[in-house]
């Protein structure tokens, strides 16, 4: 019988796998703007959010650094163009608000651990498992899971702006094993998108988890993605890391 292949290597996604924040985008920066004299809707500025933040990212993609931006310069960009879409024409009296909200964002206290991300990391490195991050996040992710009592369980965190690779290329999950000394076949990814995370794991040849959110799949994507690799909760990782012990991962 041959010998089964042991998972030696489990790198992970961070924002909405591990840790999301406490409170939507929207209500946050209300809140600023209303400490800072302007009152406008929460939902308003959820929604303008998320039409800046995809066009930011489509044209200035991994925050800008190819083009001379740093990852501040991006997210100000971001927070100005929010407020402009949600009916703030005024630049000069949102730059004190973006720049209180890029801070903010820093804190950990702005974030929280999901439920069994913290006892199931710990069984992974009970278990002599390698941890470590990769993530589309920007320099601030290593004070924040320093913070939220994170860090100390992995050997290292890649984001792709210290990379400049962005999930899903290749080159930051090779990155990953290439740090961690492991071959694809004995790694794993967990992450909570189809895309980043689950395709651009296995394209390199490591296995991977799709981590589901309270929405449901997409029916396309849940089609494609084998039900032993759809984690519920955190809590399922590690029975279907049991079950994945021997598979190969497909392309």
């Amino acid at each position: 019988m041959a010998r089964q292949l042991q998972i030696r290597l489990l790198t992970w996604d961070v924002k909405d796998t591990l840790l999301r924040l406490r409170r939507p985008v929207g209500e946050e920066y209300a809140t600023k703007a209303w400490a800072h004299g302007l009152e406008v809707e929460a939902t308003a500025l959820g929604q303008a959010f998320r039409q800046a933040y995809r066009a930011q990212s489509h044209s200035f993609p991994n925050y800008g650094l190819s083009h001379g931006l740093t990852s501040r310069q991006w997210w100000l960009d971001v927070v100005l163009q929010t407020f402009h879409l949600a009916g703030v024409q005024d630049a000069q009296a949102v730059a004190p608000i973006a720049n209180q909200l890029y801070e903010d964002f820093s804190r950990p206290c702005t974030w929280q651990v999901l439920e069994g991300a913290e006892n199931t990391l710990r069984e992974c490195r009970t278990r002599g498992l390698k941890l470590a991050v990769v993530s589309n996040f920007d320099q601030r992710l290593e004070n924040i899971l320093v913070g939220v009592g994170l860090r100390e369980h992995f050997d290292f965190v890649l984001t792709s702006e210290a990379t400049g690779w962005p999930k899903p290329d290749p080159r930051i999950f090779h990155e990953a094993l290439r740090l961690a000394s492991v071959e694809p076949a004995v790694a794993a990814h967990i992450g909570d998108s189809y895309r980043c995370d689950y395709q651009g794991a296995r394209a390199v040849g490591m296995h991977g988890f799709l981590v589901v959110g309270p929405e449901p799949l997409d029916p396309a994507v849940r089609d494609s993605v084998p039900k032993e690799h759809i984690l519920p909760s955190l809590s399922h990782l590690l029975p279907a890391l049991d079950c994945l012990e021997g598979s190969t991962p497909g392309l």
